[in-house]
Order: structure tokens, then sequence, then C-alpha cells
């Protein structure tokens, strides 16, 4: 049994519906769907999940929201009619969209979650009756009905252990069932939605809860690339990576997926498989527990993202002082603030954090008692910094990879800040300044992937 997840870009209208519908039953095994809300349509076009935030925002400030909802509902009457779904299912969506402002919250945030649920809701209900329409038996699950049960926040929920038992009990037969993703609910039955990614993670509880062989994640993109496509336009599409790759590689910006939305399916040790719902029969990417995957080259694929800035300590026996990095940790804590790498040397520290964190005046606060408390002789807040994360399982096995990924940097004149490799010795570090960092994408990935290309393609096999 396969669940297969759509985005909201594959879901946007009646013709991308079509494709969707035509993916879900060329293959019987694919028995669980997950969808998102209708995405843009085309550049310029607004997300109906944009939209539901602009209708609860009017609620909350006393603001007359017809318009709004009207144009909400024309999104789902759109794809309705363009599958000759009965006027019935329509009224239904209709009236539950209307009657959102009626229904009980605790407070604004559980509003605010709830409208934006609806999204995905309404969409599952209206697909369920598409597929239903265009011959194949489907059913709409919520997810109360299936026991997917969040954590107490409303717009930033987690998923709850529980939630795995429950779904062992969903039966299900020759019918295809249709989840809405992005949200759950909270023990006293309360909507709550994931942060980000949250129609991805709901798949990858899915996976996980129902055991399932493997996990189609249907996107707008034939596969996931070696390099951003942006900075390299003929990047090679990696064709099999791992879980843990994955994972080092979208912390350094690898957009496809958030990587902590298939952390539920790395736990269940599903596979994944990244494919186009414009190019079904592609293979696309498939991510894979590390015992399926054996690598023939060093490098799997090299991201880089600018969102970090650095705090650089310098002063003379910092090492001897014991209770030096507690200290730094203490201030740290006391501005609810985390850090993301700390490499060190006899005299010298660097804090990298995840810049999205951190606003001025807390920066200025923080450093302010860093220099007040542990008098550093250099004290340097950095905001030109950036990460390239060059990551292979294939590192492990050869020797001489960091001379090989520094080399094409020291022959372009850009300097390296930091490195560090990771104790799974699968991942390695740079730190750069911002304006070097897509060109330091660029030549690392030239020196791996272009001078022995038939070198580095990656065994890919369809069966999991």
């Amino acid at each position: 049994m396969k669940v297969v997840k759509f985005g909201g870009s594959s879901l946007a209208d009646a013709a991308h519906v079509q494709k969707v519908i035509n993916i879900i039953k060329s293959d019987p095994e694919r028995k669980v769907v997950v969808t998102s809300a209708p995405g843009k349509r085309f550049s310029d076009d607004i997300k109906v999940t944009d939209l539901l935030i602009k209708y609860a925002n009017a609620i909350i400030g006393k603001a007359d929201p017809t318009q709004i909802v009207a144009d909400i509902f024309a999104r789902y009457q759109e794809i309705g009619n363009g599958f000759g779904v009965s006027t019935t299912v329509l009224d239904d969506i209709k009236s539950k969209l209307t009657g959102l402002p009626d229904k009980p919250y605790p407070n604004n945030d559980y509003l605010m979650a709830a409208f934006k649920a609806h999204g995905e809701r309404l969409n599952a209900e209206l697909i369920a009756a598409c597929l239903t329409q265009a011959g194949t038996k489907a059913r709409f699950v919520d997810p109360s009905e299936a026991g997917i049960l969040l954590s107490d926040d409303p717009n930033s929920a987690t998923v709850l252990e529980e939630t795995y038992d429950n779904l062992a009990n969903l039966k299900y037969g020759d019918e295809r069932l249709i989840f809405p993703g992005f949200f759950g609910f909270t023990k006293d039955g309360q909507i709550a939605t994931f942060a980000r990614g949250g129609s991805d993670i709901t798949g990858s509880i899915l996976a996980r809860g129902l055991h399932a062989s493997l996990y189609e994640n249907f996107t707008d993109v034939d596969a996931i690339y070696a390099a951003n496509p942006k900075i390299v336009p003929d990047a090679h599409p990696i064709h099999k990576l791992t879980f843990r790759e994955m994972r080092e590689l979208s912390y350094a910006g690898f957009s496809v997926f958030n990587d902590e939305a298939i952390i539920p399916a790395i736990q269940g040790q599903v596979p994944i498989n990244v494919k186009n719902t414009n190019n079904p029969d592609l293979p696309g990417t498939l991510i894979v527990p590390e015992k399926d995957f054996t690598s023939k080259r060093p490098v799997t694929g090299i991201a880089g993202s600018n969102r970090f800035s650095a705090l650089y300590l310098h002063r003379y026996l910092l090492n001897k002082e014991v209770g030096f990095t507690l200290k730094i940790l203490q201030i740290l804590y006391k501005y609810g603030v985390s850090y993301e790498h700390m490499p060190s040397g006899i005299d010298d520290l660097t804090i990298i954090f995840d810049r999205s964190q951190l606003d001025s005046d807390t920066i200025k606060k923080m450093c302010h008692d860093i220099q007040t408390e542990l008098h550093p002789d250099t004290l340097d807040w950095i905001d030109d910094y950036a990460i390239i994360m060059v990551v292979g399982e294939g590192m492990r096995a050869r020797v001489g990879t960091i001379e090989n990924i520094i080399r094409p940097l020291a022959e372009h004149n850009i300097p390296v800040h930091m490195i560090n490799q990771g104790a799974s010795r699968i991942s390695i570090m740079l730190g750069t300044r911002q304006s070097d960092a897509d060109a330091a994408v660029k030549y690392i990935y030239e020196h791996f992937f272009k001078e022995d290309p038939s070198a580095n393609q990656i065994e890919y096999q369809t069966e999991v």
C-alpha cells in the first residue's frame, strides 16, 4: 500500500485535478491520498490558504468577509463543476465555509488554525467526490475519525505518539481514502495545524502509521537536484539518496521538503519518492533508509543558505577557563536563543545562529551581556554569514574529500571562515560570506560533477 500526497500547485484547478486523478487511478496500490488546499493557478494568483487567512482576519477585525468567502468558494466550485460534482456536495462545502465564524474557539489563535485548515479539509472532501464521479470509489477521512492527535499549539502543533496506535486501527478496503493534510485535533477537540510543510507532515505521519510500502510526494519538480538549479542550471537530478542525506541538505536550503516533514517516515523506515505531477512517469528521487543504499561517489548534493549570522569571540587561554561555554549558554538561555553550531579553537570561539530567530534588540542585549560577563578581547557580530553543506554517504569511505571541497574555492579566491565535519561523517559544513555562497556551491558542484560525470551516476532501483 502506498500513501500519496499532492501539493497545492497540483490541485490548483480542475485541469490539474484531472492529472491527479489519472495518477491515483493508474496504480491500485495508491490507497491513501493526502491533499493540500488549492494553490496558485498562475504567478499573480492567491492560494486558497492565504484567502482563508484574510477571511479569519476579517472576522477577528469585525470586517465584512462576503467577497472573500465568494472568492474562496469560487475556487472549489470551478473544480467541482469540472467533474460534474453534485450541487449537494458544493452546497455542503459552501455551508461549512460560511459557518466557520459561528463555531466556538478558545481564542483567536485557534480561530486562525481552524480557518486555515479548511483549505485542506474542504478540498479533500471535494477530491473524494471528484474521484467517485470519475468512477473510482473514494471516501473522505477526517483527521478526527482517524485519530490524528496534536499538541495544544494551534498554529505550530506536533503529532502525539498515540496517533500511530489510532491509525493502526483504521480500516479500508477497495476504496481510496482521501485525507486532508496540514491539520489534526487536540485532545480537547480543537483543530490545530502544523507550522510548515503541513501536508508533507500529514503524509509522513500516515506513511508511518499505516505501514506503507512507499510514500509518494507529488510536487512540481521532476526530481531533487544535486545543487539548486537557479545556481547550477544543468544540475544533475539525484535519483536516490538516504534519509540522513536529505535531512542534511534540507537544513541548508533544499526546499522540496521541509526537513522536519519527513521525520515520521524516517521513524517508520518508509521510503519516500518525490515525483512531478506533470511528469508522473519519470522516476523522480527516491529517499531510502541507509541500509538500502550503496553510494558510488563521494558527494550526493551541495546546498547553501544565507539565513545565518555568527558571533566571534577571541580571548587568550579561553580553553583553560572552566565554565566559559556554560556562561555563554546561560546568556543565550536568558534570551530564549538557540545556537546552530559552535566551532572553537584554543583562544577562539564562533557561535552560529539562525538569523530568523533573532531581532536587533536581542542581538544588542545578548552581546552586551557576553562582553560584560566574559570580557573577551574581541567580540564581533557577523551578519554576512552563509553555510554551505556538502553531503554524501560516500564520504565515509574516501580519503581527501575535504581537500577536494576546499581546492575549487581556493582556486577562485573564496575564503572559508569555518569547516566542520559531522559525527556521521556524511557531511562537511563550510562557513563563507553571503556574497560568496552561490559561487561556492557552483564551484564545488563543478569539481565533483563535471570532471567525470559518468562516475557520478547513482544506482537507481524502482523496487523498494
